[in-house]
């Protein structure tokens, strides 16, 4: 029916920018090929069942697997949507899974102050989750301006950096994929406070300002990615347990504003280069003949 292409990770897969070292570990779920491009990727396919258990012929489901018409997997790796969740969050959920992964690595706690550096699809649904915790004061910072929109759909708070922001905060999220947005989020934390890294920059040397106030401020840099169950999480959910909950956290209707564009199947070999090369419209969906 539907499935999501994230921009972030995809566009450095097409780029052949993933480290020979993290060939094995960057594999999805399903891929066909071994990298560098081309190779068969993506993880955030909806469909409906044709074949197998006849209690699920029809039944709408979730499953990581790349970009295709018509897919043959394990029972066990098709989840079942809910009615209430449209197809198009449906697609979000393993980015909602990516989110909730940086919630249990941050530990934020009530009443934490919180910047979100970076409102693509993953900064929005951080700063969405965190904005859920009770007496939590987040503010989500983006370059462009049109993210604004995005943010009071959400209900959050929006910023650019070229706004008068308030340092001293007890957690920061980065997500915007660039060096400047880390050194941001680095000025942005308090006292001993964590930043908590999202991004990945695959090949491209990436040079942080260490020399400031990182050290005389006691700040730790933690990476976050979702390929492991946080350490917290780790002897009790399993992965599929995880994606289970992100899917039931797309139900909020308003998340659909994440959903900005989509291509229909049979034109996205043409399109796909433009499509990762944007950095306009947040998620972006691909439509199958159909749907």
């Amino acid at each position: 029916m539907a499935s999501g292409i994230s921009r972030g990770t995809e566009s450095l897969v097409f780029e052949g920018k993933v480290p020979e070292g993290e060939w094995d570990r960057m594999r999805c779920p399903f891929q066909e090929g071994a990298f560098p491009f081309p190779v068969k990727y993506g993880y955030a396919l909806v469909g409906l069942v044709e074949e197998g258990p006849a209690a699920r012929i029809g039944e709408r489901v979730l499953c990581l697997h790349p970009h295709q018409s018509r897919i043959t997997i394990p029972t066990e790796a098709a989840l079942s949507i809910p009615p209430e969740i449209s197809t198009e969050r449906a697609v979000l959920a393993p980015q909602m899974e990516t989110a909730l992964n940086a919630m249990w690595d941050a530990a934020p706690r009530v009443g934490d102050r919180i910047a979100v550096v970076g409102a693509g699809v993953i900064g929005c649904l951080v700063a969405y989750l965190c904005s859920r915790l009770p007496g939590a004061v987040v503010t989500l910072i983006d370059i462009n301006e049109d993210r604004r929109e995005v943010a009071s759909a959400l209900g959050l708070s929006f910023a650019t950096p070229s706004a008068e922001l308030s340092s001293g905060c007890d957690l920061v999220f980065h997500a915007s994929g660039q060096a400047n947005g880390l050194d941001l989020s680095l000025s942005l934390a308090g006292f001993e406070a964590t930043v908590i890294e999202l991004s990945w920059y695959g090949t491209t040397p990436v040079s942080v300002g260490l020399g400031g106030a990182f050290h005389s401020q006691r700040l730790t840099l933690r990476s976050s990615q979702v390929g492991s169950v946080a350490p917290g999480r780790r002897s009790r959910w399993s992965p599929r347990r995880r994606l289970g909950l992100a899917l039931d956290l797309v139900a909020d209707k308003r998340l659909g504003v994440l959903v900005q564009s989509e291509t229909p199947f049979e034109a996205l070999p043409a399109m796909l280069p433009s499509i990762l090369g944007s950095t306009g419209s947040l998620c972006h969906l691909v439509r199958y003949p159909g749907s």
